[in-house]
C-alpha cells in the first residue's frame, strides 16, 4: 500500500537523522571551527544528489550568516576552480567518500592551500583522510524500496548541514537584524522587519520643542502627515506628544489654541517602542492601545523616530 511504503520511507529518514546526535563529538566541533575562522568563504561540493544537497547548505549557511558558494564538482576540473582561493574552506559531501570528481579534486584544493570539511558515510574513504575535520553522516539504509536511491543519506547530510549553519550562526552571534538584512523580501522578510527599518527619523520625524507655541505643534503635524507630533526638550528627551485627539479635546474645554504652548495641550505619557523592536509587535501594540503612531526611544528616553500605522501597511504585515 503506498500508505505502508509512505510510513516506511519517513520512519527511515527520521531514524538516520537520530542515529547523527551521538556523533555531534570532536569532528564537529573541529568543522564548526575551522568553518568559523574562515576569511573567505565556505565552497560547499558534492556529486548527483549530494550536489543537490550543497546547494542548500550553502543557500542556508549565506543566508545565516556565512558566505558561502555552490561550486559543481565536475565543472570545478574544467576551469571552475578558479572561484577556489587561499582563505576559503570546502565543505565537501559524498557518501561514500570515495566519489571520483572529488577525489580528483583533493590534490588541487592541498595546492591551494584552503581547508576541507567533510560530510561522509564514509569513514575510513579518501576524502575523509584528506580532511581537516570529518563528520559522519552515514545510514543504516537507503529509505527506497530497492535501498539504491539516496533517501535517507541525502536526508542526514542535509540536517548535518542544517546543524552546521545553526552552529556557526551562533559562533558568529548572528542577530535578528542579521536575519532581516538577509531578506529584505518576500513573506519571510516582512516577518523580521523591525521598527527602526520603517520609522521615520532625523528631519523625517515630525519633532517640536517643549514650550514652543501650539502653532508650530500644528504646522509640524500637517507637514508631516502622521496625526500627531512629539515635544521634546533638549537632546530630544521625550516630554509628551500632541495628537489630533489631543486638539479636539482641547477644543472642547474651551480652549484658545492660538495661545497656548504645546506644553498645555500635550499627552505625558506617550506609548512608546524600541527601534530594535520587530515591525510585527509594534502593530499589536497599536492595535492594542488603538493608535495610529508610536514614537520611537532609545536610552534615555531620546527620540529616534516616529512609527505610523500607514508604515505598517505597506508592509504587508496584515
Amino acid at each position: 500500500m503506498p500508505k505502508d511504503i509512505a510510513r516506511k520511507v519517513l520512519e527511515l529518514e527520521a531514524q538516520a537523522i537520530l542515529d547523527l546526535v551521538p556523533r555531534l563529538g570532536e569532528g564537529f566541533e573541529r568543522a564548526v571551527e575551522i568553518l568559523s575562522a574562515c576569511r573567505g568563504r565556505v565552497i560547499v561540493t558534492g556529486m548527483g544528489k549530494s550536489g543537490l544537497v550543497g546547494a542548500k547548505i550553502a543557500a542556508t549557511f549565506s543566508s545565516t550568516g556565512t558566505p558561502s558558494i555552490f561550486l559543481h564538482p565536475a565543472e570545478a576540473v574544467h576551469g571552475d576552480i578558479g572561484m577556489v582561493v587561499p582563505g576559503d574552506v570546502v565543505l565537501a559531501i559524498s557518501s561514500s567518500g570515495e566519489t571520483e570528481e572529488l577525489v580528483r579534486l583533493l590534490e588541487i584544493l592541498r595546492r591551494l592551500e584552503v581547508g576541507l570539511v567533510a560530510l561522509t558515510g564514509g569513514r575510513d574513504s579518501t576524502l575523509a583522510r584528506h580532511a581537516q575535520a570529518a563528520i559522519d553522516v552515514g545510514i543504516e539504509r537507503e529509505a527506497s524500496p530497492l535501498e539504491l536511491v539516496p533517501t535517507a543519506s541525502t536526508t542526514a547530510a542535509m540536517a548535518m548541514g542544517d546543524a552546521l549553519a545553526m552552529a556557526l550562526a551562533e559562533r558568529r552571534g548572528f542577530t535578528l537584524e542579521d536575519f532581516a538584512r538577509n531578506h529584505p523580501g518576500g513573506r519571510l522578510g516582512r516577518k523580521v522587519l523591525t521598527v527602526g527599518h520603517l520609522m521615520h527619523a532625523g528631519s523625517a520625524a515630525p519633532l517640536v520643542q517643549a514650550g514652543a507655541p501650539l502653532s508650530e505643534a500644528l504646522r509640524v503635524m500637517s507637514d508631516g502627515k502622521m496625526g500627531m507630533a512629539a515635544i521634546v526638550s533638549r537632546g530630544d528627551v521625550l516630554e509628551g506628544v500632541v495628537t489630533d485627539g489631543d486638539l479636539r479635546r482641547a477644543l472642547l474645554r474651551g480652549a484658545d489654541l492660538h495661545r497656548m504652548v504645546v506644553d498645555e495641550a500635550m499627552s505625558r505619557t506617550p506609548v512608546t517602542i524600541a527601534k530594535g523592536d520587530l515591525a510585527a509587535a509594534a502593530l499589536s501594540l497599536m492595535e492594542a492601545r488603538k493608535i495610529t503612531s508610536l514614537v520611537v526611544v532609545g536610552a534615555g528616553r531620546r527620540v529616534e523616530g516616529v512609527l505610523h500605522l500607514h508604515d505598517l501597511w505597506r508592509t504587508q504585515l496584515f
